[in-house]
């Protein structure tokens, strides 16, 4: 007999599943936020499972009311995908804490792994790894090693199991059957050696970790490896040259990748390997390293560094086409560090960014445009420029006249009608605007 309370939660995950109802993109978000609370009320239930498996027969239903409802949503980020797979982790917990035996457990996630028409499942070999107790991983690299061997001749069945005893290598810590792995696979790529080189870390094996980070920054450049690189190589290298006590070389790496690619990432990585006395000095080579990097990375270096006068010198000789191509991201942050000292430069940017918004035709952020001439019209007006404001103005009425969401309030604000304050909703729409805006934003 049912649990009540089973049966309330049973009646909640359908209710929040919401079959028969399309998920689109705009709702996705609020829809899995929903799916979160009921299992926020499911997990409290594995620790105390036992032998009533109250929290497995839930999620069990579910996981199962997930497949049901994957043609019923968009899940073009993989957002549900991803819920899905820790339903599944939950459920693996749940097992463990009923009990449960794990070769059942294993090989009831390999039938999933199988018979998944929705991707959910691809990673879930790798994602249980990080959930199953010594029992369960015992299983679980048997049933990875079988298949793996009887899949040779089934690339993908092949490699994905292969990544499954790979996981449990790093989990146990195992450099050796790691290595042996690569090995008698014949595929070494940078993403091994960064694993290796973090496991020879975590047993003291300094001088076994930078050989293994060498390794990998060789094949980057030899490009012959058939998976994903390892960002974190050139990192891990300075980091363990530091513990060796060869700061200088740490310093020379960091140098030479910030020469190569200027950034504000680079730059920290930069300072940090620096000794402290001459942080100072690193810093005036690295804002004279910037003449040929590009205009967006010595703005947004010189912003994260507040070098405010030599950004009024870049942006006093910058036409406007120019700063126009460049992101919200970039000239916000600028017109804000500039609006005290040089009033008129950060209204250069205020006006690049409303023409940015225009020019593009984006007419849900013509609101944020109007804020942006607010702005500029009143630094101008503020500083004796009433006519470089009227000859912008006729400017945006000749070529933007057509806008008719834009162009009435334009009107109002150019003869000094101040726009209202906007709304709590308002606020918090252009709030997760900016939270949000990619490459397509304004």
């Amino acid at each position: 007999m049912k649990n009540k309370r089973s049966d309330e939660l049973e009646r909640d995950i359908e209710r929040a599943l919401r079959p028969g109802s399309y998920i689109g993109h705009r709702e996705r978000a609020d829809f899995i936020e929903a799916l979160e609370a009921v299992t926020a009320r499911i997990t409290p239930l594995i620790p105390q499972d036992g032998p009533s498996v109250r929290a497995v027969t839930l999620l069990e239903f579910f996981i199962a009311g997930c497949f049901e409802k994957a043609e019923e949503i968009d899940d073009s980020d993989d957002g549900f995908g991803q819920f899905v797979g820790d339903l599944f982790c939950n459920w693996i917990r749940a097992r463990q804490a009923a009990g449960a035996d794990p070769e059942e457990t294993v090989k009831s996630l390999y039938s999933w792994m199988k018979n998944d028409d929705y991707g959910y499942c691809s990673d879930l070999g790798t994602a249980a790894v990080g959930v199953l107790d010594q029992g369960g991983l015992r299983a679980l690299e048997q049933m990875a090693r079988e298949i793996a061997d009887a899949s040779a001749e089934e690339p993908y069945d092949h490699a994905r199991n292969i990544e499954v005893l790979k996981a449990i290598h790093v989990k146990g810590g195992d450099v050796r059957a790691y290595q042996a792995l690569c090995d008698a696979e014949g595929d070494l790529a940078p993403a091994d050696c960064e694993k290796l080189a973090e496991m020879s870390l975590k047993r003291r094996k300094i001088e076994d970790a930078l050989g293994w980070v060498e390794r990998g920054l060789e094949l980057e450049k030899t490009r012959t490896w058939s998976r994903r690189s390892a960002w974190r190589l050139p990192d891990l290298k300075r980091e363990i040259l530091r513990r060796l006590g060869r700061g200088e070389d740490a310093l020379a790496s960091a140098w030479e990748d910030y020469c190569r690619a200027p950034s504000i990432y680079s730059y920290a990585d930069l300072l940090k390997f620096a000794p402290r006395g001459e942080r100072r000095e690193w810093h005036r080579k690295a804002l004279a390293a910037l003449a040929d990097a590009s205009l967006s990375t010595r703005i947004d270096l010189l912003v994260k560094t507040k070098e405010w006068e030599l950004l009024a010198s870049i942006v006093e000789s910058r036409p406007r086409k120019e700063l126009i191509a460049l992101s919200h991201y970039t000239i916000e942050p600028a017109a804000e560090g500039l609006t005290k000292a040089h009033p008129l430069l950060a209204a250069k940017l205020e006006v690049a960014m409303a023409l940015r918004i225009l020019e593009a035709k984006k007419s849900k952020y013509y609101e944020a445009a109007l804020r942006n001439l607010e702005r500029a019209r009143a630094a101008m007006l503020g500083n004796g420029r009433a006519e470089e404001w009227e000859t912008l103005a006729t400017e945006i009425r000749t070529i933007h006249k057509r806008k008719r969401g834009f162009m009435p309030a334009f009107e109002s604000l150019a003869v000094g009608r101040r726009m209202r304050e906007p709304s709590f909703a308002e606020r918090a729409r252009e709030r997760w605007r900016k939270g949000t805006e990619g490459e397509g934003g304004p």
